[in-house]
């Protein structure tokens, strides 16, 4: 997790459901949706919460799907960002450039298999972060999370070697189920591979007030098959610098 989009893909999903229903889904509403483990899609995630809400009909998908671009982008997602005024806009970074420098570093391999649009997913990376060229997959590249084939792609190119036995250990850090259930799955694919799911609750949990809703949300990513609870992206960089870690 390199970004918090509780004020951008998360606000248009709210904006969304509002505009073709009346109602906003409040911020709990869609942490339970997420913690269902299918709908990391967010297109999907809104189409979802206005079938529970009982909207009647149900909007076309391509209509729901550009007043989604219209809030998150506010422009052509294809075309400059410097014209973009959409909530990207408003997405702090919880990671630096140099986060990744200390990555590679420690020897570490890493990649992004992301549930965002590939301009959104590159805007980030590239312009943002700095990173030249970073390993990615992101929406429509592959099938959507929990499916592993990204993951599993993106971690066949990082090692280098079809994985398996002799392959170096993969770990993949999520803050949905989605994520959690993507390892999981990549397990079931290539049972000789070692696998390691590392979750972070989102940032809006880790706010003053929220300590019992960020338990219950972590509770959820342990019972869905967490290997392991970080406080932030951030923490794995220690992780990593014991022995014997396992390569992202």
């Amino acid at each position: 997790m390199i970004r918090d989009v509780g004020g951008s893909y998360r606000r248009a999903i709210v904006e969304t459901v509002r505009h073709f229903s009346g109602w906003a889904p409040e911020s709990a509403a869609i942490d339970v949706l997420k913690g269902e483990g299918r709908w990391n899609n967010d297109w999907q995630a809104s189409m979802e919460l206005l079938r529970r809400r009982g909207v009647t009909p149900l909007p076309a998908w391509e209509e729901l799907v550009a007043v989604f671009s219209g809030h998150y982008f506010g422009g052509d997602p294809e075309g400059d960002p410097r014209l973009w005024r959409g909530f990207i806009g408003s997405e702090p970074l919880l990671v630096d450039g140099p986060f990744f420098a200390e990555l590679s570093d420690l020897g570490m391999a890493w990649g992004f298999v992301s549930g965002a649009e590939p301009p959104s997913a590159r805007f980030v990376l590239e312009q943002r972060l700095g990173l030249v060229a970073p390993p990615l997959i992101a929406m429509g590249q592959a099938p959507d999370k929990p499916d592993p084939t990204g993951l599993l792609a993106l971690a066949a190119t990082l090692a280098g070697m079809p994985l398996g036995a002799g392959a170096p250990p993969v770990a993949y850090l999520g803050d949905t189920v989605a994520d959690v259930e993507t390892v999981l799955q990549a397990r079931g694919r290539v049972p000789g591979q070692r696998f390691e799911a590392l979750a972070v609750a989102p940032p809006h949990l880790h706010g003053p007030g929220r300590e019992d809703e960020r338990q219950r949300y972590e509770d959820q990513l342990r019972q869905a098959g967490a290997d392991r609870l970080l406080g932030s992206t951030r923490q794995v960089l220690a992780l990593f610098s014991a022995p014997s870690p396992p390569a992202p």
